[in-house]
């Protein structure tokens, strides 16, 4: 696992847009898995830059979403597929036949059962992945048991709390959402997990500072995997006593 520590939370999004883009640049038909959240938000503009100025070509690249809440139709401002339209797709030369986020409304059974199909209809190449306060990774809240596949996660009262404040009124906030399985996250070639300011700290220190696999910090499950880069601020650093210089 490797571990790049920056100055803030600006320079994280810029590292891994750069990150991004490498893989884009060795692969013009990357298939790329990716996230929403204000973490993400601060990655896209710096793919959009670089498309505008003529350094990344997203006509053959193809991508997958982590996740989508169940009851909101793709035109809700708040469904991650318009999020990912307005903050991305729409700003880049992508084919949208080629972006695939799980439906949220309609026959949920049958709309997970469609996000597997695509999910293991080609290999992710580089997974953005951001982390919630209690650890969660897409929308794998702590528990018992984490799954191996795309399924309906009930999110917990943090979850719903981080979110609320991206609606009008904290009762619109979903309380299950389609999620991309654990073990579909970690199938992905590569992995690039970014956490920023001090609420990320306990999460973060559970994937970094001990061996410990921990359903209930479903983030140390990244630890497993052969290609993983992790990128924390400098705030997050010092909260968790993480030495800058050493590397995994």
């Amino acid at each position: 696992m490797r571990v790049i520590v920056t100055k803030d939370f600006e320079e994280t999004c810029k590292v891994a847009a750069g990150i991004i883009a490498d893989v884009i640049a060795a692969r013009p038909d990357a298939r790329l898995g990716l996230a929403t959240g204000s973490t993400a938000k601060g990655v896209y503009p710096y793919l959009v830059q670089a498309y505008r100025e003529g350094r990344l070509d997203f006509s053959r690249v193809s991508t997958v979403n982590l996740d989508e809440y169940v009851g909101l139709a793709p035109d809700h401002p708040q469904s991650y597929r318009h999020f990912m339209d307005e903050n991305l797709f729409d700003r880049i030369n992508i084919d949208k036949r080629n972006t695939i986020v799980a439906k949220g409304t309609g026959d949920i059974e049958e709309n997970v059962r469609a996000f597997r199909r695509e999910i293991q209809s080609r290999p992710i190449d580089i997974q953005l992945l951001g982390v919630g306060v209690d650890g969660h990774i897409g929308f794998n809240e702590p528990g018992k048991v984490l799954w191996d596949s795309a399924h309906v996660e009930e999110l917990d009262q943090s979850t719903i709390d981080a979110n609320a404040r991206f609606f009008k009124d904290r009762s619109e906030v979903p309380a299950r959402a389609i999620s991309m399985g654990v073990g579909e996250i970690m199938r992905a070639k590569k992995l690039l997990l970014l956490a920023t300011g001090r609420q990320k700290a306990n999460a973060v220190a559970g994937l970094l500072k001990n061996e410990e696999l921990d359903a209930k910090n479903p983030a140390t499950m990244v630890k497993m995997h052969a290609d993983a880069t992790v990128v924390i601020d400098e705030e997050i650093a010092g909260l968790i006593g993480y030495d800058c210089k050493k590397t995994n």
